[in-house]
């Protein structure tokens, strides 16, 4: 148990620390690509380092399930989490919807989209070896796959930025 105790409270302040600072920073869309990938990686590392100090300190714990305050806000945690799952709306996440928008376009508007010009939006996918001209669709250029449909958005959206 010592050397669990050596690590757990730690571990627990230190991913306490930066969940706290990522998670902020998402909520005012102000996190970058590593902010994010910490903060969802760094959840895996809290929930280890929470469950030993738990492990550690459950006597204590248990005490407080005593306590009305204690337990209502436990409860209410708890229902908020289970709310949290609760569909919001049957079409789907927004970024799911812009995709299967995408896929469904032709190639001319999702390059109108990116905000370059026709021709300059084929050439950048001429030279990324995508073959397409302003009436291939979106289907037809990526095959209906969702990596190629990353592939044309970056090349799309990436070039010249």
């Amino acid at each position: 148990m010592s050397t669990l105790r050596n690590w757990a409270t730690p571990l627990t302040v230190a991913t306490f620390l930066f969940m706290g600072v990522t998670g902020i920073l998402m909520f005012f869309h102000l996190d970058s690509t590593l902010n994010k990938l910490l903060h969802e990686w760094g959840g895996w590392l809290m929930v280890i380092g929470v469950l030993a100090h738990l492990l550690l300190n459950w006597r204590p714990f248990t005490t407080y399930l005593k306590r009305p305050l204690a337990k209502g806000i436990m409860g209410l945690g708890a229902v908020v989490l289970a709310v949290s799952f609760w569909p919001v709306s049957s079409g789907g996440s927004p970024v799911q919807q812009v995709m299967q928008a995408v896929a469904q376009s032709d190639v001319a508007t999702v390059i109108a989209l990116s905000g370059q010009e026709l021709d300059a939006g084929l050439k950048a996918l001429t030279a990324a070896g995508l073959v397409a001209d302003s009436s291939t669709t979106m289907a037809e250029l990526t095959g209906g796959t969702r990596a190629m449909q990353m592939q044309v958005i970056d090349v799309l959206f990436g070039a010249g930025q």
